[in-house]
């Protein structure tokens, strides 16, 4: 499956349009990853734990995505966007969320 944040596909074109496709996933991060980044924060540098959950959760959100997409019969998704956000009462929790139109290209 194709996949772009673009509008179109340069070389290709679009045949026909299938509709909106979404993808959600909520993930939490647990206790001891919060702990390292913590660790990470105060003295600096990167945080590869909630790196690699951003990572995990953007790619189930597409995953989802492109399945929704797939089952309409598209074989590209133009315009996807993607946003994050915490939710949660201690803002534990990362959600991500995708969305684009499914299309059918040639």
């Amino acid at each position: 499956m194709l996949m772009t944040t673009t509008p179109s596909v340069e070389g290709k074109r679009i045949v026909r349009y299938l509709g909106v496709v979404t993808g959600e996933t909520i993930i939490g991060a647990n206790v001891f990853r919060d702990f390292l980044a913590g660790v990470k924060d105060f003295f600096g540098g990167r945080s590869s734990a909630y790196e690699a959950v951003l990572r995990e959760a953007k790619d189930t959100a597409l995953e989802e995505m492109a399945r929704q997409a797939e089952a309409l019969g598209a074989n590209a998704v133009v315009g996807i966007d993607l946003d994050y956000e915490t939710v949660g009462g201690s803002g534990s929790m990362l959600m991500v969320t995708c969305s684009g139109t499914a299309v059918r290209v040639e």
